[in-house]
């Protein structure tokens, strides 16, 4: 059975159990208004440890002044019955005065990371998140934790932040989950009017046209244009970006590289905004 606490030192009573067992643990951390692609973080977790840990938490240090943070959709009755059928133990669902204690003073910096990309879309954003999934490391103590790959470029930082401050903890990244017509889920994408949905269907025909490219022999140049090129194909897009870049690190790869690179795009259908990626493989030279 799940169980629901809300305060770090309930929290604190129902890991201790575990701890004296000896039971190892995992965490998967979201911000509620769960779908299937969260489920499925919380089913792989499970793979990885005796027992999985959610957290529902609203993080306002991740967004920016004129972002959704108010309006952002919030169901913690929904989301707990929603963990506890994918076999949640625990979820842990503070209010903002239980992890913040005023205006945080010391926060965690994502460095040169923090601003390409989303970074410089969202400034202050990755930030943002990194001091609260830091929080939530510290709060839950686990062994393992699991991040989706939709949020690549947070993962990434999630990534540098764990080796570069020694932290614990084994990251393991989940696959994206798709709707039945492509898109990635989301939780924003309740937000899309039908018109604003079939316009950003464009995200993943872009995906599909970088991949395709790339598998055809492409340049890394030929990839981001054949993504951008299906992307402004659609008139109710705004485009923001169309990247290929360093899985590493988020940095551009030079146009004359080979091997693997991650294809990132971001755009706005409406207000809402939306990103997706995959790896793609360019070939070497004699190989095309």
């Amino acid at each position: 059975m799940t169980t629901l606490v809300q305060t770090r030192a309930a929290l604190a009573a129902a890991l201790a159990e575990g701890a004296a067992a000896g039971r190892s643990r995992a965490v998967v951390m979201t911000m509620g208004a769960l779908h299937a692609g969260h489920l499925s973080l919380v089913r792989l977790a499970s793979e990885h440890a005796d027992e999985v840990v959610a957290t529902v938490f609203v993080n306002p240090l991740q967004f920016g002044p004129g972002e959704d943070l108010d309006s952002y959709p919030r169901d913690l009755d929904g989301d707990v019955a929603l963990l506890t059928a994918a076999g949640a133990d625990l979820v842990f669902a503070p209010e903002v005065a239980e992890m913040y204690d005023g205006e945080p003073v010391v926060t965690v910096s994502a460095g040169s990371i923090g601003t390409i990309l989303e970074g410089a879309s969202r400034p202050g954003h990755l930030d943002g998140v990194l001091t609260v999934v830091l929080k939530l490391l510290h709060l839950t103590s686990p062994n393992v934790a699991v991040f989706g790959e939709k949020d690549a470029q947070q993962l990434m930082a999630v990534r540098q932040m764990v080796a570069d401050l020694d932290v614990p903890v084994q990251i393991v990244g989940a696959p994206i989950v798709r709707d039945e017509d492509g898109l990635a889920l989301s939780s924003r994408n309740a937000y899309l009017s039908a018109a604003e949905r079939a316009a950003a269907l464009a995200l993943p025909a872009a995906i599909a046209a970088g991949t395709a490219t790339a598998g055809r022999g492409g340049t890394a140049r030929g990839v981001v244009d054949a993504a951008r090129d299906r992307l402004s194909a659609s008139s109710g897009l705004l485009v923001d970006y169309v990247a290929l870049v360093d899985p590493r690190d988020a940095t551009d790869v030079p146009a004359d590289h080979r091997g693997p690179a991650l294809l990132a795009i971001a755009a706005r259908a409406g207000a809402t905004r939306l990103i997706d990626n995959a790896m793609v493989d360019i070939a070497p030279e004699e190989e095309r």
